[in-house]
């Protein structure tokens, strides 16, 4: 786990001697860096999840599934850069495997890293031992393409489910090895066949009435490299900040979901596994 810090402090100090002579006041830029605790694993994002990360309202989260996506993630690392901003991306094993110079580029470039699988299955109804060797391998082929090699365990503590799809059994392995799973707390809806003005004044309004969160976008669809560039601006336009996530020391710190609380994705996998049986 110190390695992880170690790991993250580095990435910022090159982001950080690099800022100042790149970002002026007009970008939108990362208003604060927060650590989050893994030492026990723990579960974050009002989507799926009872709790989130302690973000302050106008507080937002950038994360990227998926990826990497040779001619698109590209030009999302170029949007971001453009306005000084870093994100999180969860990385599909068999995609950085095969594109390992662009998912090395992500972390070169100060960005977060995390894992979504290797093959991007649906784990909930897998046998556990099937859907931890998914897994595994995903931390293999992201941690050689991204960092040269890897170890028995993931080099970055952060995980989602793909669809959110998680088990009691595989949360549990999952904190044993203090990762921490990801949900979302707002999504842009983008792997509908919407068009990028459809996304883009979709996801604003829905920050709108969440005043921020963690925010689930896709780099492998070519309609949010689309509309990037000018969510970023409406960002900084409507004030919110930019919150970088990186691996801390000790356990998660949550905030509680409002009262009336209930799992949107669990709602819907149920829904999807009813109408397949």
């Amino acid at each position: 786990m110190m390695k992880c810090v170690l790991l993250a402090a580095a990435l910022l100090c090159a982001f950080s001697t690099a800022a100042p002579a790149a970002c002026g006041p007009e970008t939108l830029g990362v208003s604060r860096v927060l650590p989050v605790g893994t030492v026990g694993g723990g579960e974050v994002g009002l989507k799926t999840y009872p709790q989130t990360l302690a973000l302050q309202p106008g507080e937002v989260v950038l994360t990227f599934d998926d990826g990497p996506s040779p001619g698109h993630t590209e030009k999302v690392l170029d949007a971001l850069a453009a306005q000084c901003v870093k994100a999180t991306f969860f990385m599909i094993g068999s995609n950085a495997a095969g594109a390992p110079a662009l998912a090395a580029r992500v972390a070169r470039e100060g960005h977060t890293i995390g894992y979504h699988s290797m093959t991007h299955p649906t784990m909930r109804g897998m046998a556990f031992e099937r859907a931890r060797a998914d897994i595994e391998n995903g931390f293999q082929a992201v941690d050689k393409a991204v960092f040269g090699k890897a170890g028995e365990r993931p080099r970055q503590p952060f995980f989602r489910f793909p669809g959110f799809a998680d088990t009691p059994q595989l949360d549990a392995w999952l904190a044993s090895l203090d990762v921490v799973i990801f949900g979302a707390d707002q999504w842009a809806s983008d792997w509908e066949p919407e068009s990028p003005d459809t996304e883009l004044k979709l996801i604003l309004a829905r920050l709108e009435k969440s005043k921020g969160g963690i925010v689930l976008l896709h780099d492998i669809q070519p309609r949010t490299v689309a509309m990037l560039p000018q969510f970023l601006q409406e960002l900084k336009k409507r004030s919110f900040r930019i919150v970088q996530i990186v691996p801390g020391p000790g356990p998660l710190e949550t905030q509680p979901a409002p009262p009336g609380w209930t799992s949107e994705t669990n709602r819907i996998i149920d829904k999807q596994r009813t109408r397949q049986h």
